[in-house]
């Protein structure tokens, strides 16, 4: 009976081993929640730290696109800028060409001052003053912007006959050109002789000017006789004197080329 009594005693002491596996059982769970923890921890701090880098990684992104947009407006800008400049510049060059296209006609009219005598293609010295003064500054301001351009004098008469006289012209011209003879020594058979002698006349004394020689100014002489009124139109037959149609044309024409 003794015996027995000391064994259920043994018995009822020998509790500590489930108490260690207990506390083991324990500090193991502990020690799994507590790396779980770290873990979590570790996982946040890289994701908030993935993120906010991120995060920045697009602010510069958003910003280089920002500048890049802001650039490109600028840039826009300028080439708005740009093309509105050249739009005037070739608005300015085309009304520039269309102004050489059509260049201004300097016109001779007769008048009680100055004119041509009937029948004759002498210049008066009232005419001759205006040629030398007035007409060649005109022809000095127009050549600056036609230069290489022909000066074109065009002879116009009135629609009155010549009658009774025998042209020369074929006969002497040249002479008269080469300055072998006068220009007095021609006789106009018609008006058309009469208008051709009237713009030899003017170019003769054009082309005494010193000035002028120094452009390297070219001169040609035209009849137009009693063709043209001076609005331009093909003049009816109209056998009355009439000084409005006695005139002295001047035109700058671009050098003629070969096809």
């Amino acid at each position: 009976m003794r015996h027995s009594r000391y064994k259920s005693s043994e018995e009822e002491l020998n509790v500590w081993p489930a108490f260690t596996d207990l506390m083991s059982n324990a500090f193991m769970i502990l020690s799994l929640f507590l790396i779980l923890a770290i873990i979590k921890s570790v996982f946040v701090q890289s994701v908030s730290e993935a993120n906010a880098s991120r995060s920045e990684q697009l602010e510069r992104q958003l910003q280089q696109r920002s500048n890049r947009v802001s650039n490109l407006e600028g840039e826009i800008a300028r080439m708005r800028g740009d093309l509105k400049q050249r739009s005037s510049r070739i608005t300015e060059l085309n009304q520039e060409i269309e102004r050489l296209k059509s260049p201004p006609v300097i016109v001779l009219r007769d008048s009680a001052e100055r004119k041509f005598e009937s029948g004759s293609a002498e210049l008066s010295p009232q005419l001759s003053q205006f040629v030398e003064e007035d007409l060649i500054n005109q022809i000095k301001t127009q050549a600056q912007d036609y230069q290489g351009y022909i000066v074109e004098v065009i002879g116009h008469t009135d629609g009155q006959v010549n009658t009774g006289n025998y042209s020369n012209l074929d006969s002497n011209l040249e002479q008269v050109l080469q300055g072998n003879e006068s220009l007095n020594q021609l006789i106009p058979g018609s008006n058309a002789d009469l208008g051709l002698m009237r713009a030899l006349a003017v170019v003769e004394k054009l082309q005494e000017n010193q000035e002028l020689q120094e452009l390297g100014l070219k001169f040609k002489a035209y009849s137009a006789a009693q063709l043209y009124n001076p609005s331009g139109d093909y003049a009816p037959q109209n056998r009355a004197a009439n000084p409005n149609r006695r005139r002295i044309e001047i035109r700058f024409t671009p050098p003629a080329e070969e096809r």
